[in-house]
């Protein structure tokens, strides 16, 4: 159990405390974009998990030879043409296999391309010095923790279709009000994992 425990505390952490969406405000725009319907929401975080834990398996070799090489400064450019490369994996799968999800995320699954979340998960694993196994579990867990902030706002965005909203505050205001205290909710956790594995 000894051997697990930094991985553990690296996965909640990434789930709970360090929530990309809400504590890092990455991954803001299909957030709060494709979160009106819990299904799609669903669908889109399943496809950014995928994405994300499938970008940091290849970038992370990646990045080894660009750092043997001192070719550091490359490493965004060719992040974002491996994280491309593996969205359109992604829609051509979509396409062909399920095709009621490919329709209902319509524009923003190519923006997973441009998911500053996605990219962010790998910078963030190579500015952290993680190893490859730490990288992977990060990813999982901000993976997880994209999928929990996008379920969470989509029931919240749906509740909200049936209530009695003032005129000033419909639509972007009031789901930014929503978006916040959603984002609040989730400082319930501060200390959680910290005290968890002391």
């Amino acid at each position: 159990m000894t051997a697990l425990k930094p991985f553990l505390s690296i996965l909640l952490m990434a789930i709970l405390t360090q929530n990309f969406v809400l504590s890092k405000f990455l991954g803001i725009c299909p957030f709060l974009g494709v979160s009106k319907k819990t299904k799609t929401a669903t669908g889109m975080s399943l496809a950014v998990i995928f994405v994300m834990v499938l970008s940091t398996a290849v970038t992370y070799p990646i990045n080894t030879l660009l750092v043997k090489h001192e070719l550091e400064y490359l490493q965004t450019i060719v992040f974002i043409l491996v994280i491309a490369a593996l969205v359109q994996l992604v829609e051509i799968v979509l396409k062909k296999y399920m095709p009621p999800l490919y329709n209902s995320l319509g524009i923003y699954l190519p923006l997973i391309t441009t998911n500053c979340a996605v990219l962010g998960v790998v910078l963030l694993n190579i500015d952290n010095g993680y190893g490859f196994a730490q990288s992977m579990v990060n990813s999982l867990g901000a993976g997880i923790g994209f999928l929990v902030a996008m379920v969470m706002f989509s029931g919240v965005r749906e509740r909200m279709e049936s209530s009695d909203i003032p005129e000033s505050l419909k639509g972007l205001p009031i789901t930014l009000v929503a978006a916040a205290l959603v984002s609040m909710s989730f400082l319930g956790f501060a200390g959680l994992v910290e005290n968890l594995f002391a």
